[in-house]
């Protein structure tokens, strides 16, 4: 991406460019007509005061600002993708079309998904069957198992009359032995009963189960028959169209891409230097070269934590309200950051001298021994933006200082104030 910046130029650089300039300066003869001093103008003589322009040093800021470009988007990109395999029978919406969430925009061909729908179901039934059949089984096993306890306790009661008839003599100890095998014959019938009903209840859960995993299977099979119909996953613009009516897609593949437009975003790339100027929710202004002219205000909604390690860069993305929805996507936008800056003594340019060794001064001016007198005083200079120039160090507010001079001015020259001077604060 393109990245344009307003550098802050190094204000010494600049102001020794100035000495050559035709504009005057404190140390420079007027030559406009229009200056007041024009009339004031005398002739150089050693007890005449020079007349000069004076204004008071005043706190200000700079309008420092970052520049740079980016592109627009939608707010929200989203591709809708075919979730089943199969032919694109219809596809109603075009390039540049509105739709609406959930609206259909297309429709798959259903056949193999109804095939695999109605042979899920028929599994589904078999499997229902197989479960009647089983829980039909357990109830034979349990008329089995109640059937043999009866037959057990029988044989146990009479086990217990043989053997006591033994006892009194009345039968033979071989009868007696006789039926206690039968009573324990009967015994064993009816614990495997139990373990008949058992097994059979354990097949009914296994029937079971294989239903509720083939019910799911339904289920899906019934969820991928809803997939050929194709719906709009988000309200906005139709950007795309990847596939045709007719053509065969695949699981997965893209059909259309959709943009929401109702907001638009612009993503540019700012040096790490400015990442401190910057932050989430601060008002940029925003110029389309699509729009000449006009103006947009935007917010920083999102600023990565993560800079290019190579580049050094920072992406910062800026939302711009768009409800009308003028503004499209790929438009170059050029963004105007305007980070807040401490007050400080600004001064124009044209007030600054600077010496072949670089340094900066200018002439202030006071009142000694009942004359007006300009002392020069050397200033330490700071942010250069559009002809004003940042005093860190070497003048105060309230201080009067020269802008412009009738003629070259030394150090404690006498001068005079022309009627465009600002008054000096009393005391």
């Amino acid at each position: 991406m393109v990245r344009t910046r307003f550098f802050r130029v190094a204000v010494t650089g600049s102001l020794l460019v100035l000495v050559g300039c035709a504009q005057p300066s404190a140390n420079q003869e007027l030559s406009s007509p229009r200056s007041a001093l024009a009339q004031e103008r005398q002739q150089p003589g050693a007890s005449e005061p020079i007349p000069v322009d004076a204004v008071i040093a005043k706190l200000g800021s700079l309008p420092v600002s970052l520049a740079y470009v980016g592109t627009t988007q939608p707010v929200q990109e989203v591709a809708l993708r075919a979730q089943a395999e199969g032919q694109l029978l219809q596809l109603s919406v075009d390039v540049g079309d509105l739709v609406n969430q959930g609206q259909v925009v297309g429709q798959l061909e259903d056949s193999l998904l109804n095939a695999r729908l109605n042979q899920a179901r028929a599994e589904l039934a078999a499997l229902g069957s197989e479960v009647a059949r089983a829980q039909a089984q357990v109830s034979n096993a349990r008329a089995q198992m109640q059937q043999s306890r009866l037959q057990m306790q029988q044989a146990i009661a009479d086990a217990d009359r043989f053997e006591a008839l033994q006892q009194e003599g009345a039968i033979s100890a071989q009868a007696a032995e006789q039926a206690r095998t039968t009573a324990q014959a009967a015994e064993q019938a009816f614990e495997a009963a139990e373990e008949q009903v058992q097994t059979e209840m354990r097949a009914v859960d296994v029937a079971e189960e294989r239903v509720v995993a083939q019910e799911a299977v339904v289920a899906e099979a019934e969820r991928q028959q809803d997939f050929a119909i194709l719906e709009a996953p988000i309200s906005g613009s139709v950007l795309q169209k990847v596939a045709e009516s007719g053509s065969l897609v695949r699981a997965g593949e893209e059909v259309i891409r959709i943009g929401d437009f109702r907001r638009v975003k612009v993503l540019v790339q700012i040096s790490e230097l400015d990442r401190s100027q910057v932050a989430v929710g601060q008002r940029v202004q925003v110029n389309l070269d699509a729009y000449p002219g006009q103006v947009w205000q935007g917010e920083i909604t999102r600023i990565s934590p993560a800079a290019d390690p190579v580049a050094r860069l920072v992406p910062v993305e800026i939302t711009l309200p768009n409800p009308e929805q003028q503004l499209g996507s790929g438009l170059l936008a050029r963004v105007e950051f305007r980070p807040p800056v401490p007050d400080a003594i600004v001064v124009p340019q044209s007030a600054l001298t600077i010496s072949p060794e670089g340094e900066a001064s200018l002439f202030v001016v006071g009142e000694e021994e009942g004359q007006t007198r300009a002392r020069r005083r050397v200033v330490k200079v700071g942010e250069q933006v559009d002809g004003q120039v940042e005093i860190i160090t070497g003048l105060t507010a309230g201080e009067s200082f020269v802008v412009r001079s009738g003629r070259s001015l030394q150090d404690g020259d006498a001068v005079s104030l022309s009627v465009l001077s600002e008054p000096r604060p009393e005391g």
